[in-house]
């Protein structure tokens, strides 16, 4: 397979530039290597690669700072997946793509569908969600994975933040009425792996299972349960936790009270277990010690 992968460095980017490579030529692009909200240079380099797979797991995720940059946050969030899109079809690639949970506005209280209808009430959920619908009218031969409460070894998350604050207080507070599913970006990267394996060397997407997707680690938890792990698992039981609520946090941008993403319609289709978010996140920090870091 030839594999066009955007947001090379970032969370999700980092794991799948390695899983990727025993499955053909990985040809991997930061925001360093192409400045997404070129649009005419990103086309060019669609066509001039020639992929048979574009993957985007590139995004303008500073979801507050988004508020103060609507102009930028469209251009990469939402243009730039459709350029892609477009330029995919021109040359006869097979397109993944990745969205948010805050397509949706969190007002629910059973976990959201893919049939469900979004209402986004962020700059960064509304251009996620124009994104989507670009790749969706530009080409049929394309999937969409929408992703929530992404953590990993890289960059900055919610894991790293509370690794950090812990070896500099003895007490943090941490919202506990927002709920959602915290997700592994190794585990997102070896599932997508898994699904590009499917599509086999003639690199299509399964016959009927083109369209969109969730994809997060099963469960649910709050904000201050993730953090109550994180510090159990990583000894730091000593740092006290006081749970408080969103209107004590408040921040530029609105997050969804509910995030919790339903994921049966992915394992249905592709014949793959999705884990726990404790069990993933056992494994993310064993992968953390054996780096060092812990």
């Amino acid at each position: 397979m030839n594999i066009l992968l955007f947001g090379n460095g970032g969370q999700l980017g980092t794991g799948l530039s390695h899983l990727l490579k025993p499955l053909g030529r990985v040809t991997a692009l930061s925001q360093a290597d192409l400045d997404l909200t070129d649009l005419s240079a990103l086309e060019q380099t669609v066509l001039r690669q020639k992929p048979d797979i574009i993957i985007n797991a590139a995004a303008y995720t500073a979801v507050d700072k988004a508020e103060s940059e609507p102009e930028k946050v469209q251009l990469i969030n939402a243009q730039a997946p459709g350029v892609m899109a477009q330029a995919a079809r021109r040359v006869g690639a097979a397109m993944i793509h990745f969205s948010t949970d805050y397509v949706f506005d969190g007002s629910a209280s059973e976990p959201y569908t893919e049939e469900m209808s979004p209402s986004p009430n962020s700059i960064y959920g509304e251009t996620k969600l124009a994104g989507e619908r670009l790749v969706q009218q530009a080409t049929d031969d394309h999937l969409i994975f929408r992703t929530a409460w992404v953590y990993s070894l890289y960059g900055q998350n919610f894991l790293n933040t509370m690794l950090r604050l812990a070896r500099e207080r003895d007490q943090l507070s941490i919202v506990d009425d927002q709920v959602g599913s915290p997700t592994w970006a190794g585990m997102l990267a070896h599932m997508t792996t898994r699904v590009v394996e499917q599509m086999g060397e003639t690199a299509r997407i399964p016959e009927g299972k083109a369209g969109l997707y969730h994809l997060v680690c099963r469960g649910q938890t709050s904000w201050y349960g993730f953090a109550e792990r994180i510090m159990q698992l990583t000894g730091n039981d000593q740092v006290k936790l006081e749970p408080i609520p969103t209107e004590q946090y408040p921040t530029p941008a609105q997050r969804p009270a509910w995030s919790v993403l339903a994921v049966d319609k992915f394992e249905k289709a592709f014949d793959i277990h999705i884990p726990d978010w404790e069990y993933s996140l056992n494994a993310c920090l064993y992968e953390t010690l054996l780096a060092g870091r812990l």
